[in-house]
Parts: structure tokens; sequence; C-alpha cells
């Protein structure tokens, strides 16, 4: 299990949160917190195996984030109920996403052109981008569904209502992720944005054989 190596410490603080909480369900027969945790700990360490698998490095940070997306919007929400007590948690965790999501689809589309640019004009790039991010946003409302509706969850709350905001605040996120995109791609990103892009592109320059900066 090699791609459970050289993790960020706050990524292994949350494994082992989950994995105590997890220990702690099945003693006490809390089905539903063990199932919660079993999925949010799985679900964490599956980027880094496939990966792993793929050949692909990540930054340490980018496993991380996962982590604590999903440390955040699986067992904080669910199990805590900070959905409830927070009224901003879901409209964050999805503007959060989307952007994730939309920067994770840029690099997509660039490994499809090794890195090339120039290989499309940067606007349909950053399309590209926005379309990801907001079809796995339409993907993950699929899955708030079949949770509620299989196991008695409670994900989208007002359910029409909870599901349009959740898709605005994605569209939202996903447009500022694909237009970041496209001003990097065009040299005029700065800052971290940028050196969060770098980054990635160094760690696995044999995707990116055309790339320029």
């Amino acid at each position: 299990m090699t791609f459970l190596r050289n993790q960020s410490g706050l990524t292994y603080a949350i494994w082992t949160v989950l994995a105590i909480e997890l220990i702690a369900a099945l003693i006490t027969l809390r089905w539903t917190v063990a199932f919660v945790s079993l999925s949010t700990l799985a679900l964490s360490m599956a980027p880094p195996l496939l990966a792993s698998r793929l050949h692909i490095r990540l930054p340490r940070w980018v496993i991380a984030a996962v982590a604590l997306f999903l440390f955040a919007s699986l067992f904080l929400g669910e199990v805590l109920d900070f959905y409830e007590r927070l009224w901003w948690w879901d409209i964050a965790l999805h503007g959060l996403s989307a952007l994730a999501l939309g920067f994770s689809g840029l690099l997509f589309v660039l490994i499809l052109f090794e890195g090339d640019r120039y290989a499309a004009p940067a606007w349909a790039m950053g399309l590209l981008a926005f379309s990801f991010a907001v079809s796995i946003g339409v993907l993950w409302e699929v899955f708030e569904f079949t949770m509620d509706h299989a196991f008695g969850f409670d994900m989208q709350r007002s359910g029409l209502m909870d599901t349009m905001g959740d898709l605005i605040v994605n569209v939202i996120g996903a447009g500022i992720a694909g237009i970041t995109g496209a001003l990097y791609l065009r040299g005029q990103a700065l800052g971290s944005v940028a050196a969060l892009f770098d980054e990635f592109v160094q760690l696995n320059r044999r995707f990116f054989k055309n790339f320029r900066r």
C-alpha cells in the first residue's frame, strides 16, 4: 500500500479520525455512522490509489484537500449534522468543489493535448473545464438523491430547492474556475493559481511534453 505513504499530516489525521469513528460505531452498533465513516475513508483513499495505478503524481495538498472535502461533506455534514447547524455549510462546500473540479477539468484537457496551451483557443479549454465541473456537480446531486432514497439520508434537505441551489452554486464556481483557467492558458493568471497548476505539471512532465510557460 505504497500509495498511502508520504501524505500530509492533515490527510493522516482525517484518516485516523475516520478509522477510530468506524471502530467505535461498529462496537456501539451505530450502523449509519459506521457506513458513513467507511465510505468517507474509502473515497478519500481512492485518489492516491487511482493515481498510483495510473502512474500520476498528485501533490500532497491535492489529496489532503480531497480528504478534507469528503470529511466535511459526508462525515461532518451527515454524522455531526453541520448542514443543519450551519446554513452556509452546503453552499460553501459546493462552491469550493466546483472550483476544484473546474481546475481538475482544465488539467485533464491539458493532458489530452500533452500540455500544448495553443492546441485550442484558451476560451474553449476553459469551457471544457467548466463543463467537466458542472457534469460532476450533477452526478453528485444524483448521488445525494440515491443516498436519500436508498439509505434514508437527508442530503437534499428541501428537495428541489436544495438541488437547484446546489446546481446554481456549482455553475458559478465552475464558471470562475473556467475563466481563471483560460486566463492561465493565456499567461495572465497570477499568484497561487498559476503555482498550483505549475506544480502538477512539473510532477507529471511526461503528460505535458508540449507545455511551455
